[in-house]
C-alpha cells in the first residue's frame, strides 16, 4: 500500500461518524482561553467599552461568584482598540467552566486550576515528534490514529547540489555523500535546516539546564511525553532533543574534504568568487527538496531529489553552540555520546575560524534561505557555549573583549544569537571571573526592565508596546518571555513571573482576535496552519492538526501568500488569518514551538506549590 493510500484508510477510520464542532463568535471581552493559575494574576481584556462596566465572573452553571468594575486603560496601540481591563486575581477557588460577563456579553470559557499550563508544554513537546523525519510516526505515540503516517526520507544519503540556482548560478556539487537521515522537518515543508534547527535545539536544551534552579529537575522525567525512547529511563526532553543534535553533528563536511564554494559581499546580487578551500569541519546549511513541492503532501509521498546545500560559517556556529552545550549535558548520561559532540564542536571551531565570512545564499528554490549577513553574534553564541563546557581561557578572553556583553537587543531567533550566549553564561555555572558574571547578569535584568516599560505602554500587558507585528511574531513575544524569564531566576522578582504569564495569556488567547494560536487549546483555536500533512482544510484525506501547535501568528507586512494579503488594511496583532495558505501568518515551525515549551513549562515549573493538607 503506498503512503498516500495508508494515509486515505487511517484518515477515513479517523473521522467516520464525527462531524466539525461550530467554533463560538469572537467576544469582545478577552481572556486566557486555557484558564489561569489559583495562585497567579487573572487578568482579561476588554475592547469597545466607553467609560468603567459593571462585571460579573460566572461559574459553570451560570452563577455569580465574584464581580466588579472595570479599569479603562486607553488606547492600545498593538491593536488600535480602546481597550479596559478586568482584574480578578482575587478568586482562587478551582474549576472549569467559567466566563466573565458584561451585560449580555460573555467571554469563552476558562478554567482556574493550580498547573493549567502541564497540558499544553505536553502538548507543545509533542509537536517535535511528529516533526521527525527518518522514522514512521507511530499510532501508539499521537494523540489520534489520522496522524500517524509513514517515515519520510527513511534512509537520506545526500551529496551536494550540482546545478544552477534561480539566478542561474552554477554550482559544482562535491563528490561525498552525508547521512542526515533523521531530525526534525523545520516548519510546514520538507527542509531541514541548521540554522533553525539549532536555535530550536538549544532553547529545549536551555530548558532542560534551567529546571532544576526552577526547582523542578524531573519535569520531563520518562513516560511524561509519548515517544518510542519511553521506559529508557532517560529524560524526555532530552530524548527528544538528542534526535536534532544528532543531525545537527550529521551535517558536518568530513575532516581534510576541499570544496568548491562561492564567497560574496553583496546578498542583492548572485553568488560569485567560487573558490576550492579546506571546509573540513564547517556544516551545511540545510538538507532540502530540489524544488517546492505542493500542499498537502506527506513526507513519505515528497517526489523532490534532495541535496546538500553549501556550508556556512553561521550555520557551522549554530552546530558549535548546540554541539558544545549537549556535550556538558550528555558528559555522565552518555559519554560516548558527549565525547562526539565536543570534538564535533572543536573541529568546527576550528574552521570557523579558518573560514569566518562564508554566507549562506538564497538563490536555491525549494526550501528556505534562512540568509544572514551578520555572523559576528553566532560566533560569541559559539564562544560561549564552548567555553562553559570547556573553561578554555582564551574563549574566556575573547568573550570578555566582545561588544555583544553591553547589547541593548532585548530580541533573538535564529538570525541573532548573542542573547541565548548571555542568558547562558548569566546563570550556568562557568569560569569567568565573578565580576563578570555579575555585569552579565545585570544586562539580562536591565533588558528584562525595558520590557517590562514596554509591557506598562501595551493595554494587553505586552512586553512588545507598538504595532510592528512581523513575521513569527508569536516566536518574538515568546522568546521575549524567556528573557523575562530568566531575569526571574536570577532576582525572583514576582513582576517578571507575571510578564512571562502575559505573553502566554496573549498566545492562548488574550488578544484582538480572542483567539488561541495553540491548536486544541481554547474555544477559538488554530484549525488551518500551513502545513504539507497536518492540511485537512486543504484536502480532507489529511488530518486536522495535533494539539500543541504554535501558529505564527500576526504579521503586519504579509503580503506574500495566495490569501490576498492584509497589509495596510489591519493593525498589529490583528494582522491574522487561519487560512492554510497563509504561510506569512499561519505557518508552524521547530524554533516557534521551542519556545513555547519554554514558556509553559516555565509558568508550570514555578508555580506555587501548596503544602499538603495534614492527613
Amino acid at each position: 500500500m503506498t503512503a498516500r493510500a495508508l494515509l486515505a484508510a487511517v484518515a477515513a477510520v479517523a473521522l467516520a461518524g464525527t462531524a466539525p464542532v461550530p467554533e463560538p463568535a469572537a467576544s469582545t471581552i478577552r481572556v486566557s482561553q486555557i484558564g489561569y493559575e489559583t495562585g497567579g494574576a487573572k487578568v482579561a481584556v476588554v475592547a469597545g467599552l466607553s467609560g468603567p462596566q459593571p462585571w460579573r465572573l460566572l461559574d459553570a452553571a451560570g452563577r455569580a461568584v465574584a464581580h466588579g468594575e472595570t479599569r479603562p486603560f486607553g488606547t492600545d496601540a498593538s491593536s488600535g482598540e480602546d481597550v479596559q481591563r478586568i482584574d480578578f486575581g482575587a478568586v482562587v477557588a478551582p474549576g472549569a467552566g467559567y466566563r466573565l460577563a458584561i451585560g449580555d456579553v460573555r467571554s469563552q470559557p476558562f478554567a482556574i486550576a493550580e498547573r493549567p499550563f502541564l497540558a499544553p508544554a505536553t502538548a507543545a513537546m509533542g509537536f517535535f515528534y511528529q516533526q521527525r523525519s527518518g522514522v514512521p510516526i507511530d499510532a501508539r505515540y499521537v494523540p489520534r490514529p489520522d496522524l500517524a503516517r509513514a517515515a519520510g526520507q527513511p534512509r537520506e544519503r545526500v551529496t551536494c547540489f550540482a546545478g544552477t540556482d534561480q539566478r542561474g548560478v552554477r554550482w559544482p556539487g562535491c563528490d561525498y555523500r552525508l547521512d542526515t537521515t533523521g531530525g526534525w522537518y523545520d516548519a510546514g515543508d520538507h527542509g531541514k535546516y541548521v540554522v533553525n534547527g539549532g536555535i530550536a535545539a538549544w532553547t529545549l536544551l536551555d530548558l532542560h539546564e534551567r529546571l532544576a534552579a526552577w526547582g523542578d529537575s524531573g519535569a520531563f522525567a520518562d513516560g511524561r511525553l509519548a515517544l518510542p525512547e519511553r521506559g529508557n529511563g532517560g529524560d524526555d526532553l532530552l530524548d527528544e532533543a538528542k534526535v536534532e543534535v544528532a543531525f545537527l553533528l550529521s551535517m558536518q563536511v568530513p575532516a581534510g574534504q576541499r570544496l568548491t564554494v562561492a564567497f560574496s559581499t553583496d546578498t542583492g546580487k548572485p553568488a560569485g568568487d567560487f573558490r576550492t578551500i579546506d571546509a573540513g569541519g564547517l556544516v551545511h546549511t540545510k538538507v532540502a527538496d530540489e524544488r517546492w513541492t505542493g500542499l498537502p503532501m506527506a513526507p513519505a509521498d515528497d517526489p523532490m531529489r534532495r541535496f546538500l546545500y553549501p556550508p556556512s560559517t553561521a550555520a557551522t556556529c549554530n552546530m558549535i553552540a548546540v554541539a558544545a552545550q549537549a556535550a556538558r549535558i550528555w558528559r555522565e548520561r552518555d559519554p560516548a555520546f558527549a565525547a562526539r559532540a565536543l570534538d564535533a564542536a572543536r573541529r568546527g571551531w576550528a574552521a570557523a575560524q579558518r573560514v569566518p565570512n562564508l554566507y549562506a545564499s538564497s538563490d536555491f528554490t525549494g526550501s528556505g534561505g534562512y540568509g544572514d549577513r551578520h555572523i559576528d553574534d553566532e560566533r560569541f553564541w559559539a564562544a560561549t557555549q564552548l567555553f562553559v563546557t570547556t573553561g578554555d581561557p582564551a574563549l574566556a578572553t575573547a568573550i570578555e573583549q566582545s561588544p555583544f556583553l553591553r547589547d541593548d537587543s532585548v530580541d533573538f531567533g535564529w538570525g541573532g544569537t548573542a542573547l541565548p550566549g548571555l542568558m547562558t553564561l548569566a546563570t550556568v555555572p562557568n569560569a569567568l571571573p565573578p565580576a563578570t558574571v555579575a555585569a552579565i547578569r545585570a544586562r539580562i535584568v536591565t533588558l528584562a526592565d525595558r520590557l517590562l516599560a514596554e509591557r506598562a505602554r501595551s493595554g494587553y500587558r505586552l512586553p512588545m508596546a507598538g504595532a510592528n507585528f512581523g513575521w513569527g511574531s508569536n516566536s518574538t513575544l515568546l522568546n521575549r518571555a524567556m528573557v523575562l524569564g530568566v531575569a526571574w531566576q536570577i532576582t525572583r522578582n514576582p513582576a517578571y513571573r507575571d510578564a512571562v504569564a502575559d505573553v502566554a495569556d496573549f498566545v492562548f488567547g488574550r488578544n484582538a482576535l480572542d483567539r488561541s494560536f495553540v491548536t486544541g487549546f481554547g474555544a477559538r483555536t488554530v484549525h488551518q496552519p500551513h502545513h504539507r500533512f497536518w492540511a485537512h482544510a486543504a484536502d480532507a484525506r489529511y488530518p486536522e492538526p495535533p494539539p500543541g501547535v504554535l501558529s505564527g501568528g500576526p504579521n503586519a507586512g504579509a503580503r506574500e501568500d495566495d490569501t490576498g494579503g492584509l497589509k495596510g488594511r489591519c493593525v498589529g496583532q490583528t494582522c491574522w488569518r487561519d487560512d492554510w495558505r497563509a504561510f506569512t501568518m499561519n505557518e508552524v515551525a521547530i524554533n516557534w514551538n521551542a519556545p513555547l515549551v519554554w514558556v509553559t513549562a516555565f509558568i508550570d515549573a514555578t508555580r506555587v506549590r501548596r503544602a499538603p493538607a495534614p492527613a
